[in-house]
């Protein structure tokens, strides 16, 4: 008879690996941690974040607000003005689905609390609690989230749809500027990251045994598993896209760079 002993507990970053293992968490915490910043101070900002007819992703859509955008015109005189602020009204949805995403979750338990910090080194902690402690339940929302992400969607589409309407001597006129592909470029990767949701691909087929008979329905899973297949890549590019459009608008309407209008 043979007799096989238990792994040995492993000391915080303790491994035998000789590669740059510590690279890949070092990335995910910086880029992370830079957008988490960056997009907490534009939140905060009460102004310059649209220019003519751009609007940022990061305060859209404006509920209540300084700006023509607001749906419902200026904040309402019993919200304190030194705690408004626009974006913070909006951004906990979208922000969930994120926080709740298969990707991130792997990604900032890497990155944040190195639960591991990579395959084969050792731990910060020494027990596993699952899932249940709070905020780690929250993330079984991600389901409910991912149908007000599908709606951010459409009025992340018509805040880029306006952004081809120029107001010239009180006349509109269609044009486009450097700034309205940079939003339709959001606007693509942010669906393309949505829609390859490994929640929205169960949803339209992959509850199913059988896809045969059903063309439309084998269609969207197809389309959907190849999206999901790239589900990491877009989560990455989708998240600096909406920084990086923020920061374009920001930069324009400070006079700090010039938009080019191309037509």
């Amino acid at each position: 008879m043979t007799h096989s002993s238990l792994p040995v507990q492993r000391s915080f970053a303790e491994t035998l690996r000789r590669d740059l293992w510590w690279i890949s968490p070092l990335t995910v915490l910086i880029a992370f941690s830079t957008f988490l910043i960056y997009g907490t101070w534009s939140a905060l900002q009460n102004s310059g974040y649209t220019w003519g007819p751009y609007f940022s992703p990061f305060h859209a859509p404006e509920i209540w607000g300084p700006t023509e955008h607001a749906w419902f015109g200026p904040r309402p005189a019993w919200w304190p003005e030194i705690v408004f602020y626009p974006a913070l009204i909006i951004l906990p949805f979208p922000g969930l689905f994120r926080f709740t995403c298969y990707y991130y979750r792997g990604a900032y338990y890497k990155g944040f609390w190195a639960d591991p910090a990579a395959c084969a080194v050792g731990e910060a902690r020494k027990t596993y609690r699952g899932e249940r402690p709070f905020p780690n339940w929250l993330q079984n929302l991600h389901r409910y989230a991912m149908y007000i992400a599908l709606i951010f969607i459409v009025m992340l589409a018509w805040d880029a749809w306006k952004g081809f309407w120029w107001l010239d001597n009180g006349n509109l006129h269609f044009g486009v500027g450097v700034g309205t592909l940079i939003m339709w470029a959001n606007v693509a990767l942010i669906a393309s990251y949505t829609l390859g949701c490994h929640s929205l691909r169960h949803i339209v087929g992959g509850f199913k045994d059988r896809l045969t008979g059903q063309p439309i329905r084998a269609a969207c899973y197809t389309q959907c598993s190849r999206l999901n297949a790239r589900h990491g890549t877009l989560a990455k590019w989708s998240m600096f896209s909406v920084a990086f459009t923020d920061f374009y608008i920001r930069m324009v309407a400070g006079g700090y760079i010039t938009d080019w209008r191309l037509f």
